[in-house]
């Protein structure tokens, strides 16, 4: 193995192995697909190993490059925190940048991370706006998305950072009136909280074959901070984000065998803005930094 290899090539394996196909590679990292396709060779060749299978569906990693993503990874993190000590030091890294994200994203898991990069980056000022809205980006009506579901403009440039976890969770006080679920089918005879139009959480009982209705939910509502807060305050059983239940110790786990959907959270930026540099430093801190935090 050739010991002297460079940074770049360790970043195009790992946004193929996160986008799923040199296209994608290319569109995170701004550059062309024989470039990525290149790099990817060059990896391979200097480490002596196979890292990808070409298929129909896009690259296919092979259990070689599964093992090595976690070095690479660290690799990416210490790159990312030796850009941001430059990036910071530098003229130019200052001013306002507009972030957008879902209600609990924005509400909950966002702001200690935006205390730490307060730190980091003392002359950059935040704006935060909770929203779904795609064309918040389109219209430049924000700089960075942080979103649950991949965006499919060719405009905006996705980075998947992570995935939110699920869980059933119910309050102390609830559980002490109601008694604790020990078996799936459990749920159908407690007081659950529910969505209102969103059918998302009736069609996850119907995949465990338990199709309910939505007079099974004590409780109804689609604002998820609302949602949170109802299972917070004892009014049944939910379906939230692990990172949010943990917030609050009274609020605690039942059923952790229910097989939950894990939620993709995609890192979204417009592709000329990137360009910026103080939009840069906020965006590679941010995907330092959210994972962690899941």
């Amino acid at each position: 193995m050739n010991q002297t290899f460079d940074w770049s090539l360790v970043q195009s394996f790992l946004a193929a192995l996160d986008q799923g196909s040199l296209l994608g590679a290319a569109r995170v990292l701004n550059a062309s697909q024989p470039t990525i396709g290149r790099h990817i060779a060059e990896l391979e060749s200097q480490l002596g190993v196979v890292l990808f299978e070409r298929t129909g569906r896009g690259l296919q990693p092979t259990a070689t490059a599964l093992r090595l993503a976690e070095s690479a990874r660290t690799m990416e993190t210490g790159a990312h925190q030796l850009a941001r000590s430059v990036s910071g030091a530098e003229e130019g890294v200052s001013g306002t940048v507009r972030i957008t994200a879902s209600q609990p994203v924005a509400c909950v898991l966002l702001p200690p991370v935006l205390a730490r990069m307060r730190q980091a980056l003392p002359e950059v000022q935040v704006e935060l706006v909770a929203s779904n809205q795609v064309t918040n980006l389109l219209r430049r009506e924000a700089d960075i998305a942080l979103r649950m579901v991949r965006p499919d403009q060719a405009s905006l440039v996705a980075k998947r950072i992570g995935a939110v976890t699920l869980g059933a969770y119910a309050h102390r006080d609830y559980l002490r009136r109601k008694g604790t679920p020990r078996q799936p089918p459990d749920l159908l005879q407690h007081e659950l909280v529910g969505n209102d139009r969103n059918e998302e959480i009736l069609q996850g009982f119907a995949a465990m074959g338990y199709p309910v209705e939505r007079q099974h939910f004590a409780f109804r509502t689609d604002d998820l901070m609302a949602y949170w807060e109802a299972v917070r305050a004892g009014l049944g059983i939910g379906f939230v984000a692990n990172y949010m239940a943990r917030t609050d110790p009274n609020v605690v786990a039942v059923l952790p065998q229910l097989p939950l959907p894990e939620l993709p959270i995609w890192l979204t930026v417009h592709r000329e803005i990137r360009t910026s540099r103080k939009i840069r430093a906020v965006y590679d801190f941010l995907a330092a930094e959210v994972p962690g935090v899941l």
